[in-house]
């Protein structure tokens, strides 16, 4: 029997913006998912989905996790024919929409793999294993969730638009910090929402022109403030990416609510995260009991929310 861990994500700066060739950056999360696999006689393979999930989610993603796991599978060349794997998955990562959950998922099962046949791979093959399993849920993925699953820790990510590779730089943070992640309960559609921001930069794109050298320096601030730990201008530069954010109309009525409520508990930061309209609002907090303090003033206002740890 072997077992393995992969992290969630989330995005701290960069969402839609990254669609245009803009740098974004991910930070993997203290949550995460657990896979433990054990061989059995028999053949093929069998699934015990334990991980607490948002309502519908796992349903929804059934069969792509399916898959997912025959993929993971495949590319390690795992013999199921002459023997049977029982996989479960668990953690203390949500699955939901925005933190990485099919990452973690994969990137965990290829680490069980790795360690139940003794495969002695190195992160670099675990996470080319994880990739292979992100493509039956996105076709064709950019690999800043699996990468920031298996390393941990801050991923740069600026992506080609000429079709080549992507640049991916891992960051080492100062400093771990204190992350509050809330739920509005809403799911947009990401292609929905990506193709109303490309036809309001076609409409106006002297505006967006502008919004997006706004971004530009904003993200290099970023960067280098999360190098050093410096949290406060972090938490300011997080405040001015939602504010860019609401410029190109993807944040939404419940995500100013959730914004609002983590900023006057103590947030040093606040926004949206992912698509938008809905789905995850993310809030950085200067210590445990303020992060504490910010979670207990979402969920009184009966949004779910949870705590954990970034860089």
């Amino acid at each position: 029997m072997g077992s393995g861990k992969g992290y969630g994500k989330t995005i701290l700066f960069g969402e839609h913006f990254v669609v245009y060739g803009l740098s974004a950056i991910a930070s993997a999360l203290g949550s995460y998912t657990t896979a433990d696999v054990k061989v059995i006689e028999g053949n093929g393979w069998t699934v015990d989905d334990q991980r607490s999930a948002t309502p519908g989610y796992k349903k929804q993603k059934y069969d792509e996790a399916m898959q997912s796991v025959q993929n993971v599978i495949d590319y390690l060349k795992i013999d199921t024919k002459n023997q049977k794997l029982e996989i479960t998955f668990s953690g203390n990562l949500i699955a939901a929409s925005g933190v990485g959950a099919s990452a973690a998922q994969c990137t965990s099962l290829a680490r069980a793999l790795n360690d139940t046949f003794n495969l002695d791979l190195e992160d670099e093959k675990i996470n080319e294993a994880a990739y292979e399993g992100e493509k039956s849920y996105h076709g064709t993925p950019s690999g800043i969730d699996n990468t920031a699953s298996t390393y941990g820790g801050l991923i740069w990510f600026k992506k080609n638009l000429s079709g080549g590779k992507n640049t991916m730089e891992l960051l080492q943070a100062l400093k771990k910090m204190f992350l509050v992640i809330a739920n509005t309960g809403i799911t947009a559609s990401t292609t929905e929402v990506v193709a109303d921001v490309r036809r309001l930069k076609e409409k106006y794109p002297v505006k967006f022109e502008k919004i997006f050298a706004e971004y530009k320096n904003l993200a290099e601030d970023a960067k280098n403030a999360l190098i050093n730990g410096d949290i406060i201008t972090i938490g300011d530069l997080m405040n001015q990416n939602h504010k860019l954010l609401q410029e190109i109309t993807v944040s939404g009525e419940v995500n100013e609510k959730l914004v609002e409520i983590a900023l006057q508990n103590g947030a040093v930061g606040a926004k949206m995260t992912g698509t938008g309209r809905g789905g995850l609002v993310i809030a950085l907090a200067e210590n445990e009991e303020k992060q504490v303090k910010i979670a207990n003033a979402i969920e009184s206002k009966g949004y779910n929310a949870w705590k954990t740890m970034i860089g």
